[in-house]
């Protein structure tokens, strides 16, 4: 996938916004980025996220009850014992076999939230922005053809030519 600013090297970063529920996406490229004041953070894996989240949190006692209140994951047998030495989880059921334990984590890791709301770069360009607003005028003009709601593709492309 090219940069849709420079369309000449390869998008290496992806930066995705959802505002009043519609998502759009802009793809481009380091150097860009750079130019554009956008600051790219390199990889990091899961086992080093969960294992940094859970170094700045409570005790593994105080956040995930003691030792001896330990149940299993009926889908997998995973434990919490094995959450406080391996930091992942076995499977997808035990998000829901031990919300109670995992809630305080979660929240902690959004600053008081259980959602995810996503994050926006604080310096991105006036251009950027315009950029990343026709992507997803496009996008959910794509939609609107589709699903044959002509009304809506009318007002999607007014508003892409008013941009443009």
């Amino acid at each position: 996938m090219q940069c849709q600013i420079c369309n000449k090297r390869t998008a290496t970063i992806h930066l995705t916004e959802i505002s009043e529920g519609v998502r759009s996406e802009m793809h481009i490229c380091e150097q860009c980025a750079t130019e554009q004041g956008i600051a790219a953070q390199s990889q990091i894996s899961i086992n080093d996220l969960l294992s940094n989240l859970l170094a700045s949190q409570p005790s593994d006692d105080e956040l995930l009850g003691a030792p001896d209140e330990v149940s299993s994951c009926p889908h997998c047998g995973f434990t919490l014992d094995r959450l406080r030495k391996d930091g992942t989880l076995g499977c997808p059921h035990d998000y829901e076999t031990f919300q109670n334990s995992l809630l305080p984590l979660i929240e902690r890791a959004h600053n008081g939230s259980s959602v995810h709301c996503g994050k926006v770069p604080t310096k991105i360009p006036k251009e950027t922005k315009k950029l990343a607003e026709l992507t997803r005028l496009r996008q959910d003009l794509e939609r609107a053809i589709h699903n044959e709601d002509y009304e809506r593709a009318a007002e999607l492309r007014d508003a892409i030519k008013q941009l443009d």
